[in-house]
């Protein structure tokens, strides 16, 4: 330990100061705090992450030449940060991510670890949580989704370059994104068996998220993500509200995309659409490709069912494709589901496959007419089921029965209207950020409260015979 690098740093100040002027210097260095200096690694300690970004966006140079001219040309730099306000555990060290004026080879080297002048950190692989049956030669291509395949596909066989940084995938539910990003990486596995791919839900994400938080782990979750090479994240839209997993997302997103390393996102929406997500990370989500997955047209819908029954062993009659592509206009999900309907009870009844069979099948799979639910009657169902009158859901009362109503509505408007939360807050007279806690409250307590989960049966059961 060097007892004099206070002077040190000090005199690193007076030279940005006179570099900067008072204005900037008050603003961006005086917050600033040298806390340690061993090994040639100077810690300063930062008020937030946003100081972080300023120092390495910003002020690089002028930090760089002042830390060299003082400290020494071997002088490294590392970041402290507290994730969450005055809680000194969940303090995160952060290497500089900045290169050296010296041109770096950029190439998809997985197994060495970030790619930073302060740190060289050797990670174990990782299990990268794949399915093999989600690869690209099984995957049906047509118009609907050409591009997002187009994208994915070169992606996967040109992982050294970063073009596509990030690729964000959004769609409805079922027509084949998680497929898409799973074939993305298992190829890059196969040529790439050193590289570390994760593939990982958002909920699986926040889990492991929460669990670092109350273990007083965050740094270590930070590293440990931080030193992935292809990170695939599913269902990113139930990051909505969810302010602790945002904060620590960003510092992984910044980290990954600054050493060329891979994130690919899918969610049910596109970035622009996703509610309570702060600025910073839907601005960084449109920074490469955004491609939205469409539902199958109807040549794709043939080639998907003509391959989802060959996969089966089945030879499935033209005219029977024909109806049922006709017919099925869902997702993927969807005419998977029929063509096992269609084995299943060809071999229950010993009946062959046929038109008049494909028709019974899609009597019970497919909907004829899609029932449309609004907000009014989300109300009056939900109203009926806590049996209260419709008008005292709408006053400001805080009674336990109205409040659990209010927060069940605004679940339920949330997952069934294409109301926008600023919308539903409008409808009950609510301030968004109360809306947006009121859908997370219901939808962290549901797995965990059979009551509540009931509640929600009951009602959205109730919703399907209006």
């Amino acid at each position: 330990m060097n007892e004099n690098f206070q002077e040190l740093w000090n005199g690193c100040l007076k030279i940005i100061h006179d570099n900067i002027g008072d204005e900037k210097f008050d603003t961006w260095f005086k917050c600033a705090k040298a806390v340690s200096y061993q090994d040639d690694v100077l810690t300063l300690e930062l008020p937030s992450m946003f100081y972080k970004e300023q120092y390495e966006e910003k002020f690089y140079e002028i930090l760089r030449m002042s830390l060299q001219r003082v400290f020494g040309k071997e002088i490294k730099l590392v970041y402290n940060v507290a994730m969450v306000k005055d809680d000194t555990a969940s303090v995160v060290h952060i290497p500089s991510t900045r290169q050296s004026s010296i041109a770096v080879n950029k190439s998809f080297t997985s197994a060495q670890g970030p790619a930073s002048p302060f740190v060289n950190v050797q990670y174990a692989d990782v299990d990268p949580q794949l399915n093999p049956a989600y690869n690209f030669d099984n995957y049906c291509v047509g118009q609907s989704n050409h591009l997002p395949f187009v994208t994915a596909e070169f992606i996967a066989n040109h992982p050294e370059k970063t073009d596509f940084n990030p690729f964000f995938l959004y769609g409805e539910v079922g027509v084949g994104k998680t497929h898409l990003i799973q074939a993305i990486g298992l190829r890059i596995k196969e040529t790439h068996p050193n590289s570390r791919v994760l593939y990982v839900t958002y909920r699986e994400f926040q889990n492991q998220c929460s669990t670092a938080y109350m273990q007083h782990k965050v740094p270590d979750f930070l590293r440990w993500y931080q030193n992935i090479d292809v990170l695939l994240i599913d269902d990113l839209q139930e990051i909505s509200g969810k302010d602790g997993t945002m904060n620590v997302l960003f510092p992984i997103f910044n980290h990954l995309h600054q050493h060329g390393k891979h994130l690919i996102f899918t969610s049910d929406r596109a970035p622009v659409d996703l509610d309570g997500v702060t600025d910073r990370l839907i601005d960084r989500f449109k920074w490469g490709v955004v491609a939205e997955m469409k539902k199958p047209d109807l040549q794709l819908r043939k080639a998907i069912l003509k391959s989802k029954a060959e996969h089966n062993g089945l030879n499935l009659p033209q005219d029977v494709i024909d109806v049922i592509a006709d017919n099925a206009d869902g997702s993927v999900r969807q005419l998977e589901g029929i063509v096992m309907s269609l084995i299943t009870n060809s071999i229950a009844r010993r009946v062959p496959i046929d038109v008049n069979l494909a028709h019974e099948v899609m009597r019970h799979t497919v909907k004829v007419q899609k029932h449309t639910i609004n907000f009014d009657m989300i109300v009056e169902a939900t109203a009926g089921f806590y049996h209260l009158n419709p008008d005292v859901i709408f006053s400001k009362s805080r009674v336990r029965d109205i409040a659990d109503a209010r927060q069940m509505i605004m679940y339920l408007a949330h997952k069934h209207t294409k109301l926008s939360s600023p919308a539903i807050g409008a409808k009950l007279n609510r301030r968004h950020a109360t809306v947006l806690h009121g859908i997370s409250a219901i939808a962290d307590r549901i797995p965990f409260c059979k009551d509540l989960s009931a509640a929600l049966e009951a009602i959205e059961a109730d919703l399907k015979r209006m």
